[in-house]
């Protein structure tokens, strides 16, 4: 029960996925932005990452993170969760273990936003 959304008033659910919605976008506005850095592209793969799941994380407030997980691992759209876990994974491998990969980074953050995309109209009927 304390993991189920319904603990929380309606209000507090909304308040709260608006404010971890915000943030994963602006985490990933500022790993963009950091990009031009030099060296910036381990801070652009975690922060664009970061933001990611920080606006996936987000919908846990509207609805739980045990029905969130169930949706996610549903067989409709268990292809587009497991590409879009698998690019977020991706990512962060390419910067900090795969050296001097800058394309790699750098390919399979759009790769991250394409899965998120998919993943993301799995959610609406006929989108796909």
């Amino acid at each position: 029960q304390v993991l189920d959304a319904s603990t929380l008033s309606f209000g507090t659910r909304v308040r709260w996925f608006a404010i971890c919605f915000v943030a994963g976008v602006v985490c990933s506005i500022l790993g963009t932005a950091l990009l031009w850095l030099p060296q910036g592209i381990k801070l652009f793969a975690v922060f664009y990452t970061l933001g990611n799941i920080v606006a996936l994380a987000s919908t846990c407030f509207l609805v739980g993170p045990v029905k969130q997980l169930k949706s996610m691992f549903d067989p409709k759209r268990l292809i587009a969760t497991v590409v879009m876990l698998l690019c977020l994974i991706l990512t962060l491998c390419s910067v900090f273990w795969w050296d001097k990969k800058r394309f790699a980074a750098v390919l399979f953050c759009i790769l991250q936003f394409l899965a998120m995309t998919w993943y993301s109209l799995s959610y609406i009927p006929f989108a796909r």
